[in-house]
């Protein structure tokens, strides 16, 4: 053969040097719900066209996701996963180190030279940047940003208001809220980031913020930076008086319309107080008497706890609404801004106790006395409509207040309205013969009802704030009547089941009630003929639970939890959802709600014929902009919505993890426990892969579903305590990177940190493992001494049950 079509070798390093020149080719990742995942699309030639999914790994994966600035990759579904693309396929048997700083740096079969077709598109999955952590929704938290292979929390020092703006719209969440109290997220575990974020706010993504040296400011989990984020940009009271007193007016996304009355209560009413700086609600009148609305008017429903600081905090629930009946609007009238003498209670769990704090000359100041009592406490209760007087105090000393003082000394007879008509002009002598200290009061108006443990706002353990702690009610005679006022106090609906036998685990601390022989018309729990207040002969494994009809979640029938049917949990039966006005959002966002990945597959008419059970909800509206599947609008409940049954929805999500498997599927919601409604911990840990129970790889419950530990740091300390929790004596060997096989579903710790001594894993400090920062081939395992007393046989390795994966609204992820 000639060499006249040979280059020779100027010509090829010429060749080069103009690839070199053209830098990096584009990559993009295309319908997955989010930036950082979906189908790699790369632009060659100025076009852009797919990659071949043959022999694509999570080391190709890693390239896209640190090209793209979305963290670390999570994983590398091949094959179509996100849908087949079109145009030309530009890659094929990519083959990256991992270290790359570009797709195209990668080795690969040559542009535009494959044996693939779209169905074979590979597609990634990355960690992304950022994140909201312990929040009620998935669109606020605590500010966690990818460093390497962990995830760090941001301090508040380091991130501003234009950060927040960056953080909800990357996330796809709306705006964020002016207000951010850190404690309402509790103190993260996670360890700190030094870096500094200097963010201009026009950013689409975090990563895209300038970055600045840290600043010489100590920061701690206790001042972190909080973002939440909402669609609702404003609030005002409208026709009243004054600023403080009117019609409730919401703003969604620019729109101004008034707010239904269904659902609001004083809870909500205190929180609008609160953010409008009005002081607290006074009353929620009905009807018209702050005149009739214009505009459109908004069917969200808020549900507050009373603590937040902002309503756009609180659980918001659009879905099922009936539609607003004429004259019915919210409204409000606040006690007014703080002025001269006017009072709070800060540090407490409520709005009526805590330590006393007085508004003088322009600021707040602690209240100071030596012979506190009820007497004074009633006056201040009074002042702040907050009932009697339970009980009045003096903080411990780490309660104490560190500012101003407004007040010191104050004699009343107990009868007065306000604290001012009291003796405040003491002289000094009256104070001589004791030390001034603040004081606080716990009203009446602070005892508050919850649900807790039942992954929802309307189920879970009974828990009762009284006397300044929370604690559970016995079980002794509970009935539909007992539950039936808990459920219509929570603004929860009907009673549907009143379990006992601690259903929802254990609580801790006091049992504040039991033998409750309620009549179900009572306004409160505390309302019910019951024992005396702590006088009980319960223990915590009687605890009582409560389900209303009010409590929702969702699934996808299958095995697999992620993709089937789409149900609806409501009034304490499972139905379904019918097809019309479904959107590929409302498919995004019900597979978001599942933990099932950010998009989906959408088909209807399904050859299943007719199904029994009711069929919940038609003319699901979810929009681009709406953030949770539970904010969408829709017909309101009816267990006959479709016309016919074959108009089912069903989903399948995209979702893998990065072995290319499904996740393993939670249990329900409701089962607290493996096998049963309570447990101890024994029950709450296993180790799989040998015959005795007492060897294996170590698995814990959590959430409703089994998962493994992560073996970094994990040492005979931790060994000792896994195998006392097994029942299975000393400890021989603490074993790592999945000696007894790798696991599935979620990894529940990374990082465990036994002192040896503690009763159970988990009792010892452990960071959470959904960081992404360990895989299944770093799963933790034991071997122990002992064979365990009492234990069933330990399940075979790879043979573990599942049940469909459920979404709660409110439920942290």
């Amino acid at each position: 053969m000639g060499r006249e079509g040979l280059l020779s070798p100027q010509m090829l390093w010429l060749l080069l040097w103009v690839q070199l020149c053209r830098g990096a080719e584009e990559v993009k990742l295309v319908n997955g719900g989010r930036r950082c995942a979906g189908r790699v699309e790369v632009k060659h030639g100025g076009q852009w066209g797919t990659v071949c999914g043959d022999y694509w790994s999570m080391n190709d994966a890693a390239v896209v996701c640190k090209q793209l600035d979305c963290g670390s990759a999570v994983g590398a579904p091949q094959y179509g996963h996100f849908g087949p693309g079109s145009g030309p396929i530009w890659m094929d048997d990519v083959g990256c180190k991992g270290t790359e700083s570009a797709l195209s740096d990668c080795p690969h079969g040559g542009w535009g030279k494959h044996d693939c077709e779209h169905n074979m598109d590979a597609g990634v999955m990355c960690s992304g940047f950022v994140r909201l952590v312990e929040g009620k929704s998935r669109c606020s938290g605590r500010v966690d940003v990818r460093d390497g292979d962990q995830w760090k929390t941001v301090c508040d020092s380091h991130f501003g208001p234009k950060a927040a703006d960056v953080v909800c719209r990357e996330l796809q969440c709306r705006v964020a809220l002016p207000v951010a109290v850190a404690a309402h997220f509790g103190e993260g575990t996670s360890p700190i980031w030094d870096g500094e974020l200097q963010c201009v706010g026009n950013e689409s993504v975090l990563a895209s913020c300038p970055r600045g040296s840290p600043r010489d400011q100590p920061c701690t989990h206790t001042n972190s930076a909080v973002v939440t984020c909402t669609q609702y940009t404003g609030f005002r009271l409208v026709n009243g008086s004054t600023a403080c007193a009117g019609r409730v007016e919401v703003q969604v996304l620019g729109t101004w319309g008034t707010l239904c009355a269904s659902h609001w209560d004083l809870l909500d009413a205190h929180v609008l107080c609160r953010q409008l700086n009005c002081g607290f609600a006074e009353s929620i009148p009905g009807g018209e008497r702050f005149g009739r609305e214009t505009g459109p008017v908004w069917r969200d429903s808020f549900h507050c706890d009373g603590t937040e600081a902002h309503l756009g905090q609180c659980p918001v629930i659009t879905l099922g609404a009936s539609p607003c009946s004429h004259g019915s609007n919210a409204a409000v009238i606040c006690s007014g801004s703080a002025s001269f003498a006017s009072l709070r209670l800060v540090g407490g769990g409520s709005r009526c106790d805590g330590r006393v704090e007085i508004f003088q000359r322009g600021t707040w100041g602690r209240v100071l006395d030596d012979q506190w009592d009820l007497r004074e406490a009633n006056v201040v209760c009074r002042q702040l409509q907050c009932g009697q007087a339970e009980t009045a105090y003096s903080p411990p000393k780490p309660e104490r207040g560190m500012g101003p003082v407004g007040l010191r000394g104050v004699r009343c007879a107990g009868h007065e309205t306000n604290l001012t008509q009291c003796n405040t002009s003491l002289p000094e002598s009256a104070l001589a013969a004791g030390v001034a200290e603040d004081v606080g009061v716990i009203c009446w108006g602070s005892r508050r009802v919850r649900l807790v443990n039942g992954s929802g706002r309307c189920a879970g353990r009974v828990e009762i704030y009284y006397q300044g702690s929370w604690g559970t009610v016995c079980d002794d005679g509970w009935d539909l009547s007992d539950a039936a006022v808990v459920c219509h106090q929570l603004g929860c609906g009907g009673a549907v089941e009143a379990p006992g036998s601690a259903r929802f685990g254990e609580g801790s601390g006091q049992i504040w009630l039991d033998g409750m022989k309620c009549s179900g018309g009572e306004a409160a729990l505390w309302d019910c003929p019951a024992r005396p207040w702590g006088q009980h002969d319960c223990g915590h494994k009687e605890d009582a639970g409560v389900i209303c009809s009010e409590f929702v979640a969702l699934r996808l029938e299958n095995s697999d939890g992620c993709s089937g049917r789409l149900q609806v949990f409501y009034n304490g039966t499972w139905g379904s959802i019918c097809s019309n006005s479904m959107t590929p959002d409302t498919v995004s966002l019900v597979c978001k709600e599942l933990g099932c990945g950010d998009g989906g597959s959408l088909e209807t008419r399904l050859p299943y014929g007719r199904l029994s059970g009711p069929a919940w909800l038609d003319n699901v509206q979810c929009g681009e902009k709406t953030s949770s599947f539970w904010q969408c609008p829709s017909t309101p409940w009816d267990p006959q919505s479709c016309e016919d049954l074959r108009d089912e929805i069903h989903i399948t999500c995209n979702v893998f993890l990065s072995s290319g498997r499904r996740p393993e599927m939670s249990p329900a919601p409701l089962a607290p426990c493996p096998n049963s409604t309570s447990c101890t911990d024994r029950e709450k840990i296993r180790a799989v892969g040998d015959e005795d129970g007492c060897s294996g790889r170590v698995e814990v419950w959590h959430r409703g579903s089994w998962g493994t530990v992560c073996d970094d740091s994990w040492d005979m300390r931790d060994a000792e305590v896994a195998c006392r929790q097994l029942g299975c004596g000393p400890a021989v060997s603490a074993l790592n990177e999945a000696a007894f096989g790798m696991g599935q579903g979620p990894i529940w710790l990374e990082q465990v940190e036994c002192r040896g001594t503690e009763p159970s894993l988990q009792h010892c400090w452990a960071r959470p493992g959904d960081g992404g920062a360990c895989r299944h081939k770093e799963d933790a395992a034991v071997r122990c001494s002992a064979t365990p007393r009492t234990a069933a046989p330990p399940p075979r390795a790879g043979n573990l049950s599942s049940r469909p994966r459920l979404g709660i609204p409110g439920a942290r992820l």
